[in-house]
């Protein structure tokens, strides 16, 4: 069994037991959450359903296993000849989540 999800504008094709990191969530460390914008799912006997462009009533528990920033890239622009250069870094935030059940 399992679902296509979309949050923090990607999708993610997921199942039950999958832990992933998604774009930050506003939720606590260990807190549940219910993801409704599930666009696809397959059940045990490989029947697929396909939202248009969501499935009405299907939704997906996760549970927020940690809150943290990913690590650094560096971003490096500069014109040659012309004496410009700036240097600067990004580290952005994520959520790491578990699906514990896929309903629908």
């Amino acid at each position: 069994m399992y679902a296509v999800i979309q949050t923090g504008g990607k999708q993610y094709r997921v199942s039950e037991g999958t832990i992933l990191k998604v774009e930050k969530l506003e939720a606590e460390v260990g807190a549940q959450l219910s993801l409704d914008q599930v666009l696809m799912m397959s059940d045990e006997n490989g029947n697929v359903k396909i939202g248009d462009p969501l499935l009405n009533g299907a939704s997906v528990k996760v549970k927020v296993l940690e809150q943290g920033k990913n690590k650094k890239i560096l971003v490096y622009k500069y014109k040659k000849r012309k004496n410009y250069h700036k240097k600067q870094g990004h580290r952005q935030p994520f959520t790491k989540i578990m699906v514990e059940k896929i309903e629908g």
